[in-house]
């Protein structure tokens, strides 16, 4: 069947549960094929092609029938379109035309091929003869309606004749075509002799001119449901074609919390061709918090892929993460490839993704095979999400690399409470929107109950790219301050949106920077070891003062721009030459990650240009370590570091920041935070020296003003960073994040009970 459906009242309208049922019919039905006929212009009706949960239709018919494209490409169905052209006069001879009238004032909405106007039963009583006579002269239909509507449309063009105009020139059997509506500007296709369905709760005009029909319907169930009716009513599938869809939804799993994060909960290593696990090396701190909160029993799943070797024994899609710690957490593992893997995360991610969201997108790779991949892998995560969460579960979705999932996850299972945290920056929309799936990105991330970014700017800068993909009301905001700064870094922002209703459902907002793991630097000061490196560099560096660089090897980080920094320093202040040292530790990339192999001979060749310079016997200027530097060591560091000097030129959060300023006030330090005002701690984190990383002069003068800061006021300015960071800490972090997920799932009417407990 070809179902030709109007959009706002019918297809659109309805329980949510009809809509659910009829819009995943429709998907799933090899034997069902979709047109929209709306009144839409096209430009309001592409923001639905980018929702992932409304079925994309085969072709669109809009502007009341002026207007017909093919619904993939929305370039015009030539054949049919040609022949509406030709009877077109233009928008402009029509306004020349009508500008005498007084009382006409045009519809500010996008349409083509129609001029639309309001005005009142006076005017057009008064002018209903001149209006008359001007559409015949330029062989236009004159439609008013709703005492408030005037159109002119090309004559004899409206819905109806343009769908049998479709139909004809596809070959399409008017009985194998129906049609649903709800107004009277749905009643031209009732009038072609194709089978139809009011809908109900429809205007009692159309329901009076369709009266008595035997090829017309009147429905009792409104908008999609009325839909549904007529389907079995009419025999198209049978009553038992649509209850087999209805039998295939999946049974809710016993998950009442589910994290969803791309990392396990453990390392995974083969041994005598067996996989193995064992507690993580050196865990960030995310891992142990989001485990934290299946403490004392609390039953939960954690999902993320796992690499499925056929040379291994069995795949197991479960196993226990610690039986000890949380009983009752088990880990649900996306079985990938090898290849899905390197495609998805290694690849693609951080080729296509990675250095757009960082403003770098003239370095990034488009490929549209990769995108299928990343786009199989999702629905992979979503299906197995699908199975482990319980009845109204919340599911915490971590990172861009999961961008699609709740798309795939919200057609799968509607009924649970969506969560996102969105770990990478987020840029501006003329940044972002050089993504060529911006759309489908966007328009799955609205399907979340509750976004979560580090820091106002960022969800801001969502919000301003999802303005471009679909219309939604802003019904919330927030001033910033004074948890966040306003006007004094690059990415300050005095208020943000918080809340925002998209048809009836709403979608929330927040800012909530990562904290630091606290715990673990305590744990590392438990080592006497640690003391004892701290007393070893103390005494190697003794009369220099350490500039202090931790990073990874990334070209969002910076890295070359300091250096280049930092020559620019020893060649205006000589006076600093023996007296202070750079210290780089640099995280190399995966070896995979080829893309930073010209980064990394970048690097080495300005150090050693700035040592050939400067060196001198006894004195290196830089020192630069390309390799993984374990947690107690940087710990060390952090501890003897006069100045930390962190420059990404773009970055989410900044987590090392927080760990210097949180080691420096462990150890009654008054070492001094140097922060580029483009990484997000910019914005939270107080007493920070901030600087322009894309400014050598400004970020030589920041350091330098940081090496001759007088100890007092870098212990002042240390305690102003440590107050912020000690407070928001990472179990601050969890705890507000599903409070306001709470909130959220409240708002559309949906169970929270499991993080009230937790919360």
């Amino acid at each position: 069947m070809l179902l030709a459906t109007d959009l706002d009242g019918t297809f659109l309208g309805g329980s949510p549960e009809h809509r659910h049922q009829l819009y995943q019919l429709i998907t799933v039905h090899p034997d069902i094929e979709l047109i929209f006929v709306t009144g839409r212009g096209l430009e309001s009706v592409m923001p639905l092609l980018s929702d992932p949960q409304i079925p994309k239709p085969k072709y669109i018919i809009c502007d009341v029938g002026c207007t017909v494209v093919d619904g993939h490409t929305l370039h015009a169905v030539g054949e049919v379109q040609g022949r509406i052209d030709e009877r077109w006069p233009g928008e402009y001879k029509i306004h020349a035309a009508v500008e005498h009238i007084d009382g006409l004032v045009r519809q500010d909405v996008p349409q083509e091929r129609r001029c639309s106007y309001f005005v009142n039963p006076e005017v057009m009583e008064e002018n209903l003869q001149e209006l008359l006579r001007i559409g015949d002269e330029l062989g236009c239909d004159v439609l008013y309606s709703a005492s408030l509507y005037l159109d002119f449309l090309p004559r004899h063009v409206n819905k109806g004749t343009t769908l049998t105009a479709l139909s004809e020139f596809l070959e399409i059997n008017k009985a194998d075509v129906m049609v649903a509506g709800d107004t009277l500007n749905d009643l031209s296709m009732f009038e072609h002799d194709f089978v139809g369905v009011c809908v109900g709760e429809s205007e009692e005009g159309l329901l009076k001119a369709t009266e008595g029909r035997a090829r017309v319907y009147h429905a009792r169930a409104a908008g999609a449901g009325g839909i549904l009716e007529a389907i079995s009513h009419f025999g198209f599938l049978g009553i038992q074609g649509i209850d087999a869809e209805a039998a295939d939804e999946i049974t809710p799993g016993s998950s009442d919390l589910v994290i969803v994060y791309h990392r396990l909960p453990y390392e995974e290593y083969v041994e005598d061709g067996d996989m193995k696990r064992r507690n993580h090396k050196s865990p960030n701190g995310i891992i142990p918090t989001l485990a934290s909160l299946f403490e004392h029993g609390k039953k939960g799943a954690w999902v993320a892929w796992s690499i499925k070797d056929d040379s291994l024994k069995d795949f197991e899609t479960h196993t226990a993460v610690d039986k000890e710690l949380y009983p009752n957490l088990i880990a649900a593992r996306v079985a990938l490839t090898q290849l899905e893997v390197d495609i998805f995360y290694k690849r693609f991610s951080k080729e296509a993704f990675w250095p757009t969201l960082h403003n770098f997108w003239e370095r990034a790779t488009f490929r549209e095979d990769h995108w299928l991949v990343f786009c199989d892998v999702n629905r992979k995560f979503a299906e197995r999400v699908a199975l482990e969460a319980s009845k109204g579960a919340t599911v915490w979705l971590h990172d861009y690399n999961l961008w699609m999932v709740p798309a795939y996850l919200r057609e799968l299972r509607p009924d649970v409470v969506i969560a996102f945290f969105h770990h990478t920056y987020f840029p501006s929309a003329d940044v972002f929107n050089v993504l060529p799936w911006r759309k489908e990105i966007v328009g799955s991330l609205l399907q979340c109950d509750y976004i979560g970014f580090h820091i106002p700017r960022q969800s801001e800068n969502f919000i301003d790219v999802a303005k471009g993909v679909m219309p939604f009301t802003v019904t919330e905001k927030t001033g910033c301050a004074p948890r966040f700064l306003s006007y004094g870094c690059a990415v300050g922002l005095d208020e943000m949106t918080t809340e925002i209703k998209i048809d009836e459902r709403i979608i929330r907002l927040g800012a909530h920077p990562v904290g630091l793991d606290l715990k673990r630097v305590d744990k590392v000061f438990e080592d006497q070891s640690v003391h004892e490196r701290i007393e070893e560099l103390r005494e190697e560096l003794h009369g220099v003062k350490l500039i202090l660089s931790v990073e990874r090897l990334d070209y969002t980080k910076g890295i070359p721009a300091k250096l280049d920094a930092f020559e620019r320093l020893l060649r205006d202040h000589p006076e600093l030459h023996r007296k202070v040292t750079l210290v780089t530790i640099c995280v190399p990339a995966a070896k995979e990650m080829t893309i930073y192999q010209e980064l990394q001979g970048e690097i080495e060749q300005a150090v050693g240009r700035i040592n050939g310079r400067y060196a001198s016997v006894g004195w290196s200027p830089v020192q630069f370590f390309s390799r993984v530097f374990p947690f107690q060591e940087l710990v060390a560091y952090y501890a003897v570091a006069d100045v930390m000097w962190i420059t990404p030129l773009r970055d989410g959060l900044n987590l090392v920041a927080k760990e210097f300023v949180v080691t420096q006030a462990k150890t009654s330090g008054s070492g001094v935070l140097v922060l580029s005002e483009f990484a997000g701690a910019a914005a939270e984190v107080k007493g920070a020296v901030l600087c322009n990383p894309h400014d050598p002069a400004e970020m030589a003068d920041s350091c330098y003003f940081a090496l001759n800061l007088s100890r007092e006021d870098a212990i002042a300015r240390l305690n102003e960073a440590y107050d912020v960071v000690s407070y928001y800490d990472i179990d601050y972090w969890s705890q507000e994040f599903l409070a306001e997920v709470a909130k959220s799932a409240q708002k559309n009417g949906k169970a929270a009970s499991v993080l009230s407990d937790i919360t």
